[in-house]
Parts: C-alpha cells; sequence; structure tokens
C-alpha cells in the first residue's frame, strides 16, 4: 500500500539466521522502512550482518540500542528464552516489538508481558505470518461471512524433519531454552493459522513422545481439539517424518479448504473444494485480489504498517498469541497428565503455567549442561 509517511525507522535485535528473514523483509519494504541499527552479543557477527543489509548502527547491548535513538519498531530474533525479557525491555523504552515466535516460554511470560502492555501502553506483536497469505485472508474472510457454513472438521499436520545432527547446536532440543520440541517451535506456525481460522478452542486431548531424536523435548505430539464453535480438529506436530509436508485441512458444511506446503505458501498450495449444491463458491474462492506473494515475513510487516498507516491495530496481538501459546501449554498438560485440558484450566499456580513441561515430563533429560 503506497504511504506519503516517511519510513518507519526499524531496529533488530539478534542478528543469527532468521533475523535475515526479517531484514531481507525490510530490503523489500524499502520505500516504507529503514533499517536504521543492530544489536547482537557477538558484535563481529552483527557488524557483518549491519553491513550486508546496509544497517548505520551496531551495537551489542540491546539495552545501549534502545536509549540510543527511537525506533517505531523493533524487531527481536534472539534464541527463545530471550523473546519475553527484551520484550518487556523494548516495551519500556516505548517501543513496538514483534518477537519471533514463541512471544515466551510460558503463560505466566505471558501474563507479565501484558502487564507491562497496560503499564507502558506499547505493544507486542508476534510473528506468525503464516495468517497474512492472502488465501488465509480471504478464507478467513469467508468463514466468518458464514459463506463456507459451519466448520465441522479439520486436521492440522505439521510433519517435518530433523536429523539427530540438527540438535548438536548445544540449546536445541532443551525445555528451559526453546520451550519444547516441535510443539512450541515448529508446528506453532499451522496450528495458530488454524486457530486464526476456527476461533476459540475448548478442550484438548494429547499425546506427546520422544521417540527417536537426542532431546529432553519431545520429538512428535499428536492432539484431538474441540472448538466452541463445535468443529474437532486433530494436530500432529513431529520432527521424524522423510517425506516433510505441512497440511491443513477444513472441512465446512459447504466447501472443503485444503492448504499444503511446506516453509511457505502461495495461491497455489490452496485447493477449494464446494460441496454439491454450493459450486457457486468456487467462484468467490477464485475472486483473489492482489500480489500473489509467498507468505513469509514479509507480508506480515507489511500488514503492520498497513495497519499503522490505516489507524488500525497491528497482529498478532499479545491475547491472539497468548491463546495459542495456550494450546501448546494444553497439549504438554494433556500428553504429560494423560488427561483431557480445558482452554482457562491452566491458570493460578498449576506447574504449566510456569513451563511448558510442568515438571511432569515422564522421561529423563540427556541434553549436556548448558555452560
Amino acid at each position: 500500500m503506497p504511504s506519503s509517511r516517511p519510513p518507519y525507522r526499524v531496529a533488530i535485535i539478534g542478528t543469527g539466521g532468521i533475523a535475515h528473514a526479517h531484514a531481507e523483509a525490510l530490503t523489500e519494504l524499502s520505500e516504507r522502512a529503514r533499517l536504521v541499527a543492530v544489536a547482537d552479543v557477538d558484535r563481529t557477527r552483527a557488524a557483518e550482518f549491519a553491513d550486508r543489509f546496509s544497517a548505520p548502527r551496531v551495537f551489542s547491548d540491546p539495552k545501549d540500542l534502545l536509549e540510543s535513538d527511537e525506533f517505531d519498531l523493533v524487531h527481536i530474533c534472539t534464541p527463545p528464552q530471550t523473546h519475553a525479557p527484551l520484550a518487556s525491555l523494548a516495551m519500556r523504552a516505548g517501543v513496538t516489538a514483534l518477537v519471533e515466535k514463541p512471544t515466551a516460554l510460558s503463560l505466566r511470560e505471558m501474563d507479565h508481558l501484558a502487564a507491562v502492555q497496560e503499564q507502558t501502553g506499547s505493544r507486542v506483536l508476534t510473528v506468525f505470518q503464516h495468517r497474512y497469505g492472502a488465501a488465509a485472508v480471504r478464507l478467513r474472510r469467508l468463514a466468518a461471512s458464514g459463506a463456507l457454513g459451519r466448520p465441522l472438521v479439520a486436521t492440522c499436520e505439521t510433519l517435518w524433519y530433523r536429523p539427530d545432527a540438527y540438535f548438536d547446536v548445544p540449546w536445541r532440543g532443551r525445555w528451559d531454552v526453546e520451550g519444547g520440541g516441535p510443539t512450541m517451535g515448529h508446528g506453532i506456525h499451522q496450528f495458530d493459522l488454524m486457530l486464526s481460522v476456527l476461533g476459540p478452542w475448548s478442550r484438548i486431548t494429547a499425546l506427546a513422545d520422544r521417540q527417536a531424536r537426542p532431546t529432553d523435548t519431545e520429538d512428535v505430539s499428536v492432539a484431538a481439539v474441540r472448538f466452541e464453535g463445535g468443529a474437532l480438529a486433530t494436530v500432529v506436530n513431529s520432527l521424524l517424518s522423510p517425506r516433510e509436508t505441512s497440511r491443513l485441512r477444513f472441512d465446512f458444511e459447504h466447501a472443503t479448504v485444503e492448504l499444503e506446503h511446506l516453509y511457505g505458501y502461495r495461491e497455489e498450495h490452496w485447493r477449494f473444494t464446494p460441496a454439491p449444491g454450493h459450486e457457486e463458491l468456487a467462484a468467490l474462492w477464485a475472486d483473489a485480489h492482489g500480489p500473489d506473494v509467498t507468505s513469509g515475513h514479509r507480508v506480515q510487516i507489511e500488514a503492520i504498517f498497513d495497519a499503522w498507516d490505516g489507524g488500525q491495530e497491528p497482529g498478532v496481538s499479545l491475547p491472539e498469541a497468548r491463546r495459542t501459546l495456550e494450546f501448546a501449554a494444553a497439549t504438554y498438560a494433556s500428553a504429560f497428565r494423560r488427561v483431557p485440558v480445558a482452554a482457562g484450566e491452566l491458570s493460578g499456580d498449576d506447574p504449566f503455567t510456569f513451563s511448558m513441561d510442568g515438571g511432569a515430563v515422564p522421561w529423563e533429560p540427556i541434553k549436556e549442561a548448558l555452560v
């Protein structure tokens, strides 16, 4: 969307792997945003990153970065256990924080972020970019309009493959750094998109296990879910699947909508099948507008700028992100306690509000202690 305002001033904290996706998106949006500073505890890495993406200022301490200038948006691209502290630091500096998933490692941390957000008036946004692909936006619009009828059944599968060597990196596969396995770190994008279409979930019954990988966390989880609207869904998150795919399927009263991709989708990855007697819906689904852009970081960052330009609240908001994190926490709680878990049930001093493992993991840790 063209804008007459000056480019937004943006900084990035953490210049490792995922930060490159953020910076490349900002480069594509150079008429709307300027990357003006970066920070990383590894200053050499930060300097190389800044040189590649033409960021004029480099810091090794995020606090120094936040005190150095006024920013519109700070991208937090550090390891997961630092997300909540850095988001709080950014909000207290008066800056909106755009945090890589997961927003935090526990529901308690999410509630602390909500308190800081209330105190400061600044915002925390979470990167769930698959919500912003054109077809996902269209699906939510059609579902909300009632054109597709009631949602009845859904399947959500993140079937990925990570070899043992992937976990040679000391911080991978650990509850205290990543918060969990494929439920928190890989499948969360898929079931967040499912939640954005189907709305609030009400009950989860789940299994989780460490089948094969050298991790402290699970390497597979399976959940059966009931939604407030009545739909039933299954969710599988796996790092054990040699033929990798990411799949979603929604069966509404009047149509089936399917998505199959791996790390990002375009229009060609969707399939729409109207129910007999509802063939006219195919024309509604085919009525696509705008460019066919992969559901990567660019589409969400662009949506944030569009919302600000239009005086709207951008996403993904903290309450929406908390609902997704609660889904992950309930998956673990159900699996490890071997009972169904209702939405809102994990509250107060429940151990699963303090950590995703809830102190109840039924297998022994095997990762070496971090020094």
